[in-house]
């Protein structure tokens, strides 16, 4: 079976490279804009400045062939655990989700939102009411 996730727009951030990214918003992650396919104009309807979203992105540089058991935050001083008890990027199905707050509306398809730690050129997947 075949699965098909068509992005529905992309992320554009200041961060260019992983290594730029912090590993959480709270950590000191820019605003970023979420420029949405003019396709889906229309579902972007009622969304509001001061608005919190849920954005769903596919972190498409992100290793895909990674281990089950991981040291959160890549440190050793903590112990292992299961990858799926954790935020990290490396997955099988590298989904990320990010809670963000709109700032701005710029435009019928563009979203400025708060700290969000997406690279520029993310796509987006989804994006939900929070």
């Amino acid at each position: 079976m075949e699965y098909v996730v068509r992005p529905i727009g992309v992320v554009r951030s200041p961060l260019r490279a992983l290594a730029d990214a912090p590993k959480q918003a709270h950590e000191g992650a820019p605003e970023a804009v979420l420029e949405i396919d003019p396709a889906f104009a229309d579902a972007l309807h009622g969304i509001e400045v001061g608005d919190e979203l849920i954005v769903l992105t596919w972190l498409h540089l992100a290793d895909r062939e990674t281990a089950l058991l991981v040291h959160p935050r890549d440190d050793e001083s903590i112990p292992l655990t299961g990858l799926f008890k954790t935020r990290g990027s490396a997955r099988p199905n590298p989904i990320g989700l990010h809670r963000v707050t709109v700032t701005a509306r710029e435009g019928a398809t563009a979203l400025r939102v708060g700290a969000l730690e997406a690279i520029d050129g993310t796509p987006i997947v989804d994006v939900k009411s929070a």
